[in-house]
């Protein structure tokens, strides 16, 4: 008599993003995994260390820094590369600004996050990576929702969502010529419900920003923003004490966060489950330019 083993929800996902790893190791010379310290990048590293135990993770992580990050993260990233022995390669968009490669915005408003798409593909190019892991899943945002797991982008760093290779029963495509690349997304079947369930269940980690916390904060445009010393106020701009976590983590001067009182993984779980507008949809100033504003900037090469 045959038994009959069935997964759990996050147990299947696990082993589909375990598998993933294990795929681009075998087709790809030369991958790397983007690495920020937020909570998406971290359980990526973390499924990364799993794919390949007891052996190290064989590939070196990137951040794409665009100099305007929060203190906490940039720590937590430091100490997990350090922890875990990892190469750290770190792509400046400082760098690229001092050379005239691009021009910074100015303004109250302004944001270095558009930036990252020509620090990113320098970071690709200058050092021969042929397959990008990056955290993106689909449940995000619509131009996410279309991307394969195995995302083709062309010499230029470009997306083509019409020129997309079919991924049935889970096989994936990684041919490319010299100067292409792959984008992979380990965790586009996940949902930011998932995802915390996880870091609950494996007792991961993260940047301490993730909980609640008091922090001055800035409304504006609908959203919070951390009043840091990267953020320029406006004349109605009037900053106050709250108590905050963020759901994302990315550029602080375009990167918001919520009023919250979930100091535990199992109260932010209770919180998300409890949410009906995605993190970057509620969080995320960059996302609002225009309806196709994602899809436009990924075709320029963009996350």
């Amino acid at each position: 008599m045959s038994v009959v083993y069935e997964l759990s929800d996050l147990r299947a996902l696990e082993a589909e993003s375990v598998h993933i790893f294990r795929e681009v190791a075998a087709q790809f010379e030369h991958p790397v995994l983007l690495f920020s310290g937020g909570k998406d990048s971290v359980v990526m590293l973390h499924l990364a260390a799993k794919a390949f135990w007891p052996a190290a993770i064989p590939f070196a992580v990137m951040h794409i820094d665009t100099g305007h990050n929060f203190d906490e993260v940039l720590e937590f990233r430091d100490r997990v590369v350090a922890q875990r022995g990892l190469r750290l390669v770190v792509s400046s968009v400082q760098d690229d600004i001092d050379a005239g490669r691009v021009t910074e915005e100015s303004g109250a408003r302004a944001s270095r996050n558009r930036l990252q798409t020509t620090a990113l593909l320098r970071g690709i190019s200058d050092n021969g990576f042929d397959a990008v892991f990056g955290g993106a899943r689909r449940d995000e945002e619509k131009a996410r929702a279309k991307e394969r797991v195995f995302s083709f982008r062309d010499e230029f760093g470009a997306w083509d969502p019409r020129a997309q290779r079919p991924e049935l029963w889970s096989l994936y495509n990684g041919r490319h010529r010299k100067g292409e690349h792959i984008r992979v997304f380990p965790l586009s079947n996940w949902t930011e419900l998932d995802i915390w369930q996880y870091i609950h269940e494996e007792q991961i980690e993260l940047p301490s920003i993730y909980y609640a916390h008091r922090r001055m904060v800035v409304p504006r445009d609908g959203m919070l923003l951390a009043h840091t010393r990267f953020l320029t106020l406006l004349p109605d701009d009037v900053p106050h004490d709250a108590m905050v976590r963020f759901r994302t983590v990315g550029d602080a001067t375009c990167t918001g966060c919520v009023e919250s009182t979930a100091t535990t993984t199992a109260a932010v779980v209770a919180e998300v489950a409890a949410s009906r507008v995605t993190e970057r949809g509620a969080t995320r100033a960059d996302d609002r330019i225009s309806e196709a504003g994602m899809e436009d900037r990924k075709k320029e090469g963009y996350f």
